[in-house]
């Protein structure tokens, strides 16, 4: 047992009485406790308070002076202690309530030991005691004063407790004054001080249920804080009822207890006769005081209900914004009965119960919202990659109860390359989700252009300070060549990724970083760097958000190796592998949501690369193109294509032709072969001119006008890919297979 919560009940039953029982008994009581928390009022004061011997003749022989001086018209004293130096300021007003001279004051606790009989003491230190270590506010008490010539005066307290930000107190302000003439009657003095008892029992229960409801962030914490043992059960009721107005009518969220339910009560209208329609109509309380007055004003009701045993029930509306939200029903089984003080404590209770739950509604009513709205900004489906196999997951924080701005996209490309992009919009909440979704556009947009890779990301960057918001966001892109397997990394304040072997290992990829999107723009530092990797067949990329790898009062590094080792261990099927690597926040409770993607490149189809070839060639440079032409034939002829090689050569010098004639700058030549479901010859010319080829028609020389018009009939595929500095055109040969 808790010392301060025994020496609590002492005080709340008989520890206010004088006869000599019940003093033992609460000295016994306090005994029990022997461990003192250091700080609290246990420490301070039990052993000097209550260890001082009783009343000695030579305080009793010191005569009335004291008395005659002041008077016995004694007014409300204060006190101030500071618990932390054990420090006790009286007025002199209170210093007279104790029959104690300012010279015989010290400031300290101690000095009042010869006033408070041991057995007062006792209990009106576990009193403040409970109420320091159970989060009240305040307190309030009687207890008895011996004065010099040994009369008995009575005394009341109430200290209001002041705590820091971590909830610990260190301050006590309160109020003394003469109880006497309000306790003269004492035999009701015991049902006077077991009053007061019970009142700040009651209060200390609104107290803390009120402040448990503070962290309730949903209709369904709300019930679970007013069903909990330590919730309203502790005002004496068995069970509770609860109802939410939706669309004129009332559902039932919360039933009574087993075998209470009334069959079609699941929803009722606001005109029915039952107390919880009663209460939302009228927006008043009903407190039905016996089973007999509950049989004769709800006889629909009663003999659903009347095998329960109920003797009285308390109903209550739930009001906020000056209009009814739903009712709240206390059921009790042996209560009947309902004084003025309780009434008025549940009313003010309902009170705080209707502002929980119509934050609770708000909130869900939010999150209701941003999660549509995330669900309708991340992609629907992932686009099939030749090449790749790839597994993305998102996880709600909170199960679900947390919407944030994490997200994930997968961009295909042209020339077998992919975009993989994994980010992290500050905040858990619609605005997070709105700006998400159009980092998303924006992201595969610029990558879509053609734009670098640390183009794509200065650019988002832009867009994002531009945006009318205070969010940052961090990002990562991968942007990788399936046919070569080189993949270029970006990064944005983001995590780094993970890299799995063929053999299972797992390990880190350090990736150098810029600022996150936003923050760079915002202080002028766009130059993101590249760092590039050369991912073989059969490995794969981790890409994820922090919330996988981050757990409340962890190191960031332990959580990389726990995910990297859990990779290291998981399946190898990719699906599997992602339903994994997600379950490792299970149970974690943190306040973030996660996103992951896998991307592996196939084995057995990845467009691999039969060789790669690439020439410059500067404009007004005629051996720089005699070089080029004679690259182009070498590599059609060495790579088997022998049968095409007069249009491949005829394409790639027309494309060659006109960049340098209608562009100011260069041209790069560029052929490859990619082998998947075909063999492919490709030529890439790129140039530093934004603007697009277009087809014409030729002049009436003929001269000109029949450059893509060739390209178009010869080659069996061609386009136009916009790039961060120009263009590309580009076109494919399908070729036999080598021998």
């Amino acid at each position: 047992m808790d010392p301060g919560t025994g020496a609590g009940d002492t005080a709340a039953g008989s520890g206010g009485r004088d006869e000599p029982q019940a003093e033992g008994h609460a000295s016994e009581e306090h005994a029990s406790g022997s461990v003192d928390e250091p700080g609290t009022v246990s420490g301070a004061t039990s052993g000097t308070v209550s260890g001082a011997a009783s009343d000695t003749a030579s305080d009793t022989a010191s005569g009335t002076g004291f008395l005659e001086t002041y008077g016995p018209a004694l007014a409300t004293g204060s006190f101030d202690w500071d618990l932390d130096r054990g420090q006790m300021d009286l007025d002199d007003t209170a210093l007279r309530l104790f029959d104690v001279r300012r010279e015989e004051y010290n400031g300290r606790p101690e000095s009042l030991s010869g006033r408070v009989p041991p057995v007062q003491a006792h209990r009106l230190d576990a009193l403040v005691s409970q109420a320091l270590k159970d989060g009240s506010a305040s307190y309030g008490a009687y207890f008895r004063i011996r004065r010099r010539d040994g009369s008995p005066q009575w005394t009341h307290t109430h200290g209001y407790i002041h705590r820091d930000e971590n909830g610990r107190p260190y301050r006590i302000v309160g109020l003394l004054r003469d109880a006497t003439q309000e306790l003269g009657d004492t035999t009701a003095l015991p049902e006077r001080v077991a009053q007061e008892a019970e009142r700040y029992r009651t209060t200390s229960l609104v107290q803390n249920t009120t402040a448990a409801l503070a962290h309730a962030r949903t209709v369904r914490d709300v019930i679970d804080v007013l069903k909990d043992t330590h919730g309203l059960a502790h005002l004496g009721a068995s069970n509770l009822v609860m109802g939410l107005v939706e669309a004129g009518r009332i559902r039932l969220v919360a039933e009574g207890p087993v075998g209470s339910f009334v069959p079609g009560t699941r929803f009722t209208r606001v005109d029915e006769p039952y107390p919880m329609s009663e209460v939302v109509r009228t927006m008043t309380p009903r407190f039905i005081e016996s089973a007999q007055e509950f049989a004769a004003e709800y006889p629909l009701l009663w003999p659903h209900i009347e095998h329960l045993g109920i003797t009285s029930a308390a109903y209550l509306p739930l009001i906020a914004q000056a209009r009814s939200i739903g009712a709240l029903g206390l059921l009790y089984e042996r209560k009947t009965g309902f004084p003025e003080d309780e009434r008025n404590v549940l009313v003010a209770l309902g009170s705080s119960i209707a502002q929980s739950l119509q934050r609770a509604m708000f909130y869900e009513q939010e999150s209701d919202l941003a999660q549509g709205l995330q669900q309708a900004m991340l992609p629907r489906t992932i686009p099939g990659v030749p090449g790749a196999d790839i597994a993305v997951r998102y996880r709600s924080a909170a199960l679900g109860r947390d919407i944030g701005g994490d997200w994930y996209d997968v961009i295909p490309l042209p020339g077998g390359r992919v975009g993989a992009v994994i980010g992290d919009v500050q905040g858990h909440d619609t605005h997070a989700a709105a700006v998400m979704g159009q980092l998303r556009i924006v992201l595969r947009a610029y990558a879509a252009e053609g734009h670098t890779p640390a183009t794509v990301m200065a650019r988002a960057s832009g867009f994002l300070h531009e945006l009318d918001t205070d969010r940052f966001a961090t990002c990562l892109y991968a942007e990788a060549d399936l046919s070569t397997g080189v993949v270029q990394f970006v990064r944005a304040g983001h995590v780094d990724p993970l890299l799995q072997l063929t053999d299972g290992s797992c390990r880190r990829v350090p990736v150098d970083g810029g600022l996150p999107l936003g923050l760079s723009a915002e202080f002028g530092r766009l130059e993101y760097p590249v760092t590039t990797l050369e991912l073989d067949a059969g490995q794969t990329l981790l890409l994820y958000t922090d919330g996988l790898v981050e757990e409340p009062g962890a190191d960031l590094d332990d959580g990389l190796q726990a995910l990297a080792s859990l990779a290291a261990t998981g399946p190898r099927d990719l699906q599997q592998l992602a339903d994994r690597l997600c379950a490792i926040t299970d149970g974690r409770g943190g306040d973030d949501d996660a996103a992951l993607l896998l991307l592996r490149r196939r084995m057995i189809d990845a467009p691999q690369s039969g060789g790669r070839l690439q020439q410059h060639v500067a404009p007004s440079d005629p051996e720089a193109l005699a070089e080029a032409r004679h690259m182009i034939r070498a590599a059609v002829r060495a790579w088997g294509a022998r049968e095409r090689s007069d249009e491949i050569e005829l394409v790639a010098d027309e494309l060659i032709t006109n960049a340098l004639m209608h562009t100011d700058g260069s041209a790069i030549v560029t052929l490859r072969v990619l082998t998947g479901t075909d063999r492919r010859l490709r030529v890439e010319v790129e140039d530093s001119s934004s603007a697009l080829p277009r087809r014409r028609e030729a002049g009436e020389s003929g001269v000109s006008g029949r450059g893509l018009l060739l390209v178009d009939r010869l080659a069996d595929v061609w386009g136009v890919d916009s790039r961060g500095t120009g263009k590309c055109v580009w076109c494919e040969f399908i070729v036999p297979a080598r021998d």
